[in-house]
């Protein structure tokens, strides 16, 4: 996902977004996602993912992923 979000300048921009709410407003907002793209069958490794995103340290650890990319591409 964050490989993705490197090549992908909307998503990298969706994500920093997301990953830039404080974190209660970002966990709520990702278990609505999750719960949407189970809802609608989304593959599962992509549902792992953002559910990651639960995880302050790991919200954290991705938006510095992606901020950097970003700045090096």
């Amino acid at each position: 996902m964050l490989r993705a979000a490197c090549d992908d300048t909307t998503m990298n921009a969706q994500l920093q977004w997301v990953l830039s709410l404080p974190n209660e407003q970002r966990q709520t907002f990702v278990r609505s996602w999750v719960n949407d793209m189970l809802t609608n069958a989304a593959p599962q490794d992509l549902v792992q993912a953002i559910a990651c995103l639960l995880d302050d340290q790991v919200a954290e650890k991705a938006f510095e992923v992606i901020f950097q990319c970003q700045r090096v591409g």
